[in-house]
């Protein structure tokens, strides 16, 4: 007979065994990162060298880095960044919640969504950037508005990647559910949700970054605090350039780290697909 020793697939395998295919799948979706990002580096210092702007229009990468950390460390950027990331959190709350149930509402009811559908249809169709000053308005320059325009920003994606998914849950789990004398409430809970995961953190991936744009659009649109206040600042102090580019990269890092925590809990709760 051969010899049958366990490997990373087996489940008898040591934890030491099966952890070295991740490790492994994780350095093989880093290094292409890490080379695309010198790439880029490298291609703006070189439109940067080539063209001869200054700094006031086109700061080169150590520049900005340079004011960047500055900006950390004399103190500028944090209040600005802790009141953008409780805006992006707490919008991206609401919108979600609200989603989720309206998603279900849309999958289980066609007279919901036969009523609904063109409302939301035509609330997402209106240009947020639109809508904002009259949100403004209406709820002031406080943190009233901008959670309202995060929320209707996050809404429609989450909300209709629910109703897709939980439209696409197989009849035969509801038949099963059925046969049980299941309630309605608990085919939703236990059977529909469940099943309808993969599509509902899709949606919700896609919500946590569209989060940071209803944040920054609140703050344009009216606010004492905030990044998008900051890259107004930056662009009335002098053109502070460098500062502008500090913020925005600001912005793309809180970005990725939430795409990336919902890849996480997503991976944490239907696996690796």
């Amino acid at each position: 007979m051969s010899d049958i020793r366990p490997t990373a697939a087996t489940p008898g395998a040591p934890p030491a065994a099966q952890a070295e295919p991740r490790r492994r799948r994780a350095f093989g979706l880093a290094w292409p990162v890490a080379l695309s990002l010198v790439v880029f580096v490298l291609a703006w210092q070189a439109v940067v060298f080539v063209s001869g702007f200054q700094s006031f229009v086109l700061p080169g990468p150590w520049t900005v880095f340079e004011r960047f950390v500055r900006a950390w460390t004399d103190g500028t950027m944090w209040p600005h960044v802790a009141q953008t990331l409780l805006e992006i959190l707490l919008g991206f709350a609401i919108g979600a919640s609200v989603a989720l149930v309206v998603g279900v509402l849309l999958a289980r009811s066609h007279l919901a969504e036969r009523l609904l559908s063109p409302y939301l249809v035509a609330a997402q169709a209106t240009p947020v950037l639109a809508l904002a000053p009259l949100i403004v308005l209406w709820f002031g320059n406080g943190l009233s508005s901008k959670l309202v325009i995060t929320t209707l920003i996050v809404f429609f994606p989450v909300a209709i990647a629910t109703m897709v998914g939980i439209r696409s849950v197989d009849p035969r789990l509801l038949e099963m559910a059925r046969s049980f004398r299941a309630t309605s409430w608990q085919i939703v809970a236990r059977v529909e949700v469940p099943a309808a995961l993969p599509a509902i953190l899709g949606g919700m991936r896609v919500g946590v970054t569209l989060a940071v744009i209803g944040a920054i659009v609140g703050e344009w649109a009216g606010g004492e605090k905030g990044l998008g206040v900051l890259i107004n600042i930056a662009r009335a102090s002098l053109f502070d350039t460098p500062l502008m580019f500090a913020a925005l990269a600001t912005l793309a890092l809180i970005g990725v780290s939430l795409y990336l925590v919902m890849v996480l809990i997503e991976r944490r709760l239907v696996g690796d697909r």
